[in-house]
């Protein structure tokens, strides 16, 4: 008899944004140790592919929301915004493999 932990998005959620703070120096395997986390957490595969969005749209919102507010000259704050925009948008690919990966595990 296994013992499971229940499954929760919330938590799915906050590890995936969590880790991918933290990794954010490993351009590829960060995202994708945040995904396969995060995908276990969900405890299903479907769970783990709603759950990576979330955290994409918060950091890349918070790039465009620290370089907006920082910068001196509103134009140059919101073009280095969508830089990191783009830039948290690029790591969804392996958040997602790695989800996907955490998700098919926790089965």
């Amino acid at each position: 008899m296994e013992n499971k932990a229940p499954s929760s998005m919330t938590k799915a959620i906050l590890w995936m944004l969590l880790i991918s703070v933290l990794l954010f120096w490993l351009p590829f395997f960060g995202p994708l140790i945040a995904g396969v986390v995060g995908g276990k957490k969900a405890g299903s595969v479907g769970k783990a592919i709603i759950a990576v969005f979330l955290p994409a749209v918060i950091v890349g919102a918070g790039f465009f929301a620290l370089a907006s507010v920082l910068s001196g000259i509103p134009v140059i704050g919101m073009v280095a915004g969508l830089g990191g925009v783009t830039l948290a948008l690029i790591n969804v690919g392996p958040l997602l493999i790695g989800a996907i990966i955490g998700g098919v595990l926790s089965q």
